[in-house]
């Protein structure tokens, strides 16, 4: 967990979590927690949701370019409950309902001064090697990473608060507005809140492409204003880009790509007006054959984004507010039993008709 934790084999074991312990192998044991500090508090958590970064560990004990070496405890998309707080904590009391905000940054390298803490190279992410996760009975956090709950929203939603911020950063990023038209290369959990957010932030217009008749039909029930399907052939690309602009019926300011793929990005950087953007989102193929040089010559800017910065408050305004519904995400629910952790992270591999996976502790 983000401020650190270990497994032990006797004593006190009400506090267990699900630790990653070898290729494809979790195993709920127990998990000690750090004492309390002056500005943390302790979560109990209630609802953990499963990303594809949790699954890629499971299956290939890596992502990206972190590597599980030692048993790791799993999960960070998160909510619970306040159980205790530190003797600094002003804001918050035990039994306030929170969403936790996964990295602690140093906040003294360039980067967390500049306001950019999403790149602190010392950032400490639940479940992200050698950092614990958060699919625990209890978690210890930093109280300022820590945001109540508005009354009208739950802790699932608020759990959906970890997945919702990338597509907010990256709306941000891309400076998505009531006059950016926006391509969503990709209808998984990530293109489909990717488009809730541009949405949110005013898009007036969003086609959202994929090869899986079923996620193109949820990004319409979404409230995705068209939807394309294509191929995973490359050959196909000039076609399908006369489709997605014909879909479109105006030009596209802004394509996110939450695919990652060559496919993906080649189309969307063809598909994108002159002048327009390109946005990376999440972890794509860690190397790709684009047409850069085109986009380059029609000034196409392409821009990533790693993770997120100050986007709780906003997703818990979205959520309050109702501009955003991330409850039709949520397809799948499982509690906290070895079996049942086994279930449910096998359910999210499989993909199929499962968008979010859900643990309720």
């Amino acid at each position: 967990m983000g401020k650190g934790g270990m497994s032990r084999e006797g004593g006190d074991e009400e506090n267990m979590a699900a630790w990653l312990v070898g290729l494809n192998t979790l195993k709920i044991q127990p998990f000690t927690l750090p004492p309390l500090g002056p500005y943390d508090v302790r979560v109990s958590m209630k609802a953990v949701g499963i990303c594809g970064s949790d699954v890629h560990y499971l299956k290939t004990l890596r992502c990206a370019h972190f590597v599980v070496k030692e048993p790791m405890v799993i999960g960070h998309e998160c909510a619970g409950i306040i159980e205790e707080v530190g003797s600094e904590v002003k804001t918050l009391v035990p039994g306030d309902r929170v969403a936790l905000e996964p990295g602690i940054s140093c906040w003294r390298c360039d980067h967390c001064k500049e306001g950019r803490y999403n790149l602190c190279p010392d950032m400490k992410f639940f479940a992200t090697p050698p950092v614990h996760g958060s699919l625990a009975n209890q978690v210890v956090h930093p109280a300022d990473l820590c945001f109540k709950l508005p009354d009208n929203v739950s802790l699932e939603e608020g759990a959906m608060c970890e997945p919702l911020s990338v597509g907010v950063h990256a709306c941000r990023r891309a400076n998505v507005g009531p006059e950016t038209n926006v391509l969503v290369m990709g209808a998984g959990p990530i293109g489909l809140v990717t488009m809730l957010a541009a949405r949110a932030f005013g898009a007036p217009r969003i086609v959202i492409v994929d090869v899986d008749d079923h996620r193109l039909s949820v990004a319409k029930d979404l409230g995705a204003d068209d939807i394309v399907k294509v191929s995973t052939d490359m050959k196909d690309i000039p076609e399908e880009v006369v489709l997605i602009q014909k879909a479109m019926a105006t030009e596209i300011d802004v394509s996110f790509d939450c695919a990652g793929f060559n496919k993906t990005m080649s189309t969307a950087l063809n598909a994108t007006r002159s002048g327009g953007k390109v946005c990376l989102v999440g972890m794509g193929h860690n190397e790709m054959t684009v047409p850069l040089t085109p986009a380059a010559a029609r000034e196409v800017d392409v821009i990533g984004i790693f993770r997120y910065k100050n986007t709780w408050p906003l997703c818990l305004e979205f959520l309050r507010s109702g501009k955003i519904d991330v409850k039709p995400l949520i397809t799948h629910r499982f509690g906290f039993s070895q079996k049942e952790v086994e279930d449910a992270f096998e359910t999210s591999a499989r993909g199929g008709n499962a968008i979010k996976v859900m643990f309720n502790l």
